[in-house]
């Protein structure tokens, strides 16, 4: 990773943990999110995975919010995305303990 890589993938660190913090306090059931980039590819590689406890708490947020949420967080630190629901994912403990025994590492290859 170049060194400007390791600035902007720790500028997007702290921007998504803002975001995080947000959502724990006023998202039912939301746990945690991560991100995965290339950055030979960025901005259109970036993917955020927001992640809740379970399926019935994630199908009563607000998607559009959350999705608000991040999309300024990031746009806080100059990275403005298009379309953002193309750049998040949502998942749930729930569904990773049944699929792939609890191994994020596994399921989010």
């Amino acid at each position: 990773m170049r060194k400007t890589d390791k600035k902007r993938d720790n500028a997007i660190r702290i921007a998504l943990t803002e975001a995080c913090d947000v959502a724990q306090e006023e998202s039912e059931g939301f746990m945690w999110l991560t991100h995965l980039v290339n950055y030979d590819a960025f901005p259109g590689s970036l993917s955020v995975i927001c992640v809740y406890d379970t399926d019935a708490n994630l199908a009563k947020v607000d998607l559009d919010d959350m999705c608000s949420l991040i999309k300024k967080k990031l746009a806080s630190i100059d990275i403005n995305l298009k379309d953002i629901r193309r750049h998040i994912r949502f998942d749930t403990e729930e569904k990773c303990k049944h699929e792939n025994n609890g191994k994020w590492q596994e399921r989010l290859k």
